[in-house]
Formats: structure tokens, C-alpha cells, sequence
């Protein structure tokens, strides 16, 4: 009885040191991921994004509200240039 008793303790001790299987890292949702500083300057701006595919892949374009189409990068580093 006394072996018995001793080897149900025993597990019950172990499995409480056990832990859980369950990690602290976030879900991978998408809803962590950084945004298109050039893409949030675009709306910021009143403009609408357009992505085109084109011969070297996808390419992002800022619509703006005067009806000027520019490359979002483009729009964004002649009006964000860092100063030396």
C-alpha cells in the first residue's frame, strides 16, 4: 500500500513540475507586421494606393488627390529626404 500510495505522489509531483506545452509568442495573424512607411505617407497625403504588376514585379503607386500617379517610394524619399 505504502509503495503505492509513494508511486501515485511521485507522479503527481513529476506532472506538476511538467509545465506547460503552450509558448508566450504572439499568433502569426498578420496584424503585427510593420507597415509601408511609403505606403502610409501615400494615404497620409489624401492619396489611394494602387499595386501594379509589371515586367519586374510588383510595384506600388500613390494616386493622389490632384490626379498625379507617382511610385510610392519615389513620392515618399523627394518628400522625406534626411538631412546630412
Amino acid at each position: 500500500m505504502k509503495v503505492g500510495l509513494s508511486l501515485v505522489t511521485g507522479a503527481i509531483a513529476l506532472s506538476a513540475c511538467g509545465g506547460s506545452a503552450e509558448t508566450d509568442a504572439p499568433p502569426r495573424n498578420g496584424k503585427n507586421q510593420l507597415a509601408n512607411p511609403a505606403s502610409v505617407y501615400c494615404v497620409d497625403q489624401g492619396g489611394t494606393l494602387e499595386i501594379a504588376q509589371e515586367a519586374e514585379g510588383e510595384v506600388g503607386y500613390c494616386n493622389l488627390p490632384d490626379g498625379t500617379r507617382i511610385e510610392e517610394w519615389e513620392y515618399y524619399r523627394t518628400n522625406n529626404k534626411i538631412e546630412e
